[in-house]
């Protein structure tokens, strides 16, 4: 049996069989999550930009576009509500694949579902399938010698060339498909994905649409296989095929397929609580814990110790990152969301409302931005990407230093968040563009899906 067979028989499967009661209050919660997250992204200009653009193709009203009148062919709804999941960068993320597998998975089987009228049941596991096949050829592509991810090294964003295949499996199933037809899909789909990150070095919009293709093409990759298109049975392990193109032929076949259906690797999947790279989290739980204990008029010096891979992403170019230009990239700078979280924000620590011009320009963030110095540090690269641990340092005028490490940020499976707190999150996004009762009739919605009812009441929702 070939790997994409493996994967395939997996998601046909869970589909087929359902998932327990704790799996499906996950998927629960990742539906909530990423809705919530496309909801405050909605003002955005990319998502703008790419709505106008699906609107221009026309077709059939088969899916919403999430808050909003509008409905779309399945594929155009995927695109839109995928970039709308991703915009803000508030989107969960699995360790150590790190890359964000909700956001592509979720608005493509949604969007499959409205389309097919799938029960709660099945999408629910299509949910968690979809998730799993994106961690998993991630996790296969990450490096345990080396200490990080392979597609990460070459600059490759593995969040939108696996979502792109883990949502084209799930949908191709809700299509009405079996376990062949999984496989096709993602033989299909592996022509599909893409990706670079260079936009979290130097800027650009363009990586906020990653997911919304991501969702785009695998939904499409999934109608064309049960249509009848086909896909390489090797597309994973070939000499010409996925690992071969996107980690030079290197990969675990132990994470790719073993213990399928009995080991999950999305048990390691964070939400996140604040709205910035999740390179950032440590360094902004550090200083949320040291804020109290110092006046920030006193501060001379900071420093962030943080894991050597991260840099690049959060502490370079230096200049940069200490004055970002505009609120996105300040969610990508080390030293401006550590002087953010000294300063104080809302929501569940940091919100957007702490990324915009005004705050971006504001003098104490800039000069504390401007007094932190980053460097890598050994126990923080020693437990990388297993965590994104940080410490920080903080020297005053009197001459007391002030010290806070971190190994667990917030949201993962040490350091979790509530149901409670991810309900939170998702009340303060949606109600960036809904009134309380809109966003209230969304979460009940989400949180009482079950069984055999259709995932309509959603759409309408």
């Amino acid at each position: 049996m070939t790997h994409v067979a493996a994967l395939g028989e997996f998601v046909a499967d869970t589909i087929e069989r359902g998932i327990g009661d704790a799996r499906a209050t996950d998927s629960r919660m990742r539906i909530l999550d990423t809705v919530g997250n496309g909801l405050a992204a909605a003002p955005e200009e990319p998502v703008r930009i790419v709505r106008a653009f699906a609107e221009q193709q026309a077709g059939s009203g088969e899916a919403p576009v999430w808050g909003s009148d509008l409905r779309l062919p399945a594929a155009s709804a995927a695109l839109v509500n995928g970039t709308m999941a991703h915009a803000l960068d508030f989107d969960d993320t699995h360790l150590p694949s790190v890359l964000h597998p909700s956001a592509s998975v979720v608005p493509a089987v949604l969007a499959a579902a409205a389309a097919t009228g799938a029960t709660a049941e099945h999408t629910l596991a299509a949910i968690a399938a979809g998730n799993e096949v994106t961690i998993r050829l991630g996790t296969a592509g990450y490096d345990e010698e080396f200490g990080n991810s392979i597609f990460f090294e070459k600059g490759l964003h593995a969040t939108s060339i696996c979502g792109t295949i883990g949502a084209a499996a799930a949908c191709a199933v809700l299509f009405g498909g079996t376990a062949d037809t999984a496989a096709h899909a993602m033989g299909i789909a592996a022509s599909m994905g893409a990706g670079l990150i260079e936009a979290n070095r130097t800027g650009g919009s363009v990586k906020r649409i990653h997911t919304g293709w991501a969702a785009h093409s695998g939904l499409t990759a999934g109608q064309l296989a049960a249509g009848g298109l086909t896909g390489p049975p090797t597309v994973l392990e070939g000499r010409f095929g996925f690992f071969q193109a996107y980690t030079d032929g290197h990969f675990n076949e132990e994470a790719l397929v073993g213990g399928l259906g009995d080991e999950w690797q999305s048990d390691r999947l964070f939400f996140k609580p604040y709205p910035t790279n999740h390179f950032t989290h440590a360094g902004i739980d550090a200083a949320m814990a040291l804020r109290d204990e110092v006046d920030l008029d006193d501060i001379t010096a900071i420093r962030l110790g943080a894991p050597a891979p991260v840099l690049r992403t959060i502490a370079e170019p230096a200049d940069q990152k200490a004055t970002p230009t505009d609120p996105y990239t300040a969610r990508f700078s080390g030293p401006f969301t550590v002087a953010a979280a000294l300063v104080g924000g809302g929501g569940l620590g940091l919100w957007l409302d702490d990324f915009t011009d005004e705050t971006i320009a504001d003098e104490t963030r800039l000069r504390l931005s401007g007094l932190v110095e980053c460097s890598a540090d050994e126990r923080a690269t020693e437990i990388f990407p297993h965590q994104f641990p940080a410490v920080l340092e903080i020297e005053t005028s009197s001459g007391d230093t002030l010290t806070h490490r971190i190994d667990h940020n917030r949201g993962g499976p040490e350091n979790p968040l509530s149901e409670a707190e991810v309900a939170r999150k998702f009340e303060i996004n949606a109600r960036r563009v809904l009134d309380a009762p809109a966003a209230a009739h969304i979460q009940l919605t989400v949180t009482s899906l079950s069984g055999g009812a259709s995932v309509a009441e959603l759409g309408a929702a």
